[in-house]
């Protein structure tokens, strides 16, 4: 289900999630092993220091890797991720995260995340995917 199948099995799955809609994330663009989805941080964002609490930078970054690797058209889930959070955001920043895959394997896949705030990378986030269609 590669190509435009794929996509838009992507693009449903996005449409159905309450938590992405919820936190107010827009997708900019999927493809297969790839996409950009986006994030103005609200006031109920912050945490008591005044930036974006690291959860809801996870999130965004989180979003755009199961776009990215559920763009081959199949169902695919997070088996591990990490994040390194490099400068802080505040209330108002548009946040931009943009996902490409490095490596597919079998049912796994490797895919980094880079989260930025105009130029400025914010967040550097990596997945690890495993697919769990049935055939």
């Amino acid at each position: 289900m590669v190509g435009m199948a794929g996509i838009e099995f992507a693009r449903r799955m996005f449409d159905e999630d309450p938590a992405s809609g919820n936190m107010g994330m827009r997708l900019i663009d999927a493809g297969a092993g790839a996409a950009v989805v986006a994030m103005t941080v609200r006031a109920d964002m912050v945490n008591g220091h005044g930036i974006t609490h690291g959860g809801y930078v996870f999130a965004l970054a989180d979003t755009a890797f199961a776009v990215a690797c559920n763009g081959y058209g199949r169902t695919a889930v997070a088996a591990g991720a990490s994040i390194a959070f490099l400068a802080p955001t505040r209330c108002g920043d548009e946040l931009v995260a943009e996902a490409s895959e490095r490596v597919r394997r079998g049912r796994s896949g490797i895919y980094d995340v880079t989260v930025r705030r105009g130029e400025v990378v914010v967040a550097e986030f990596r997945g690890n995917s495993r697919d769990i269609s049935r055939e």
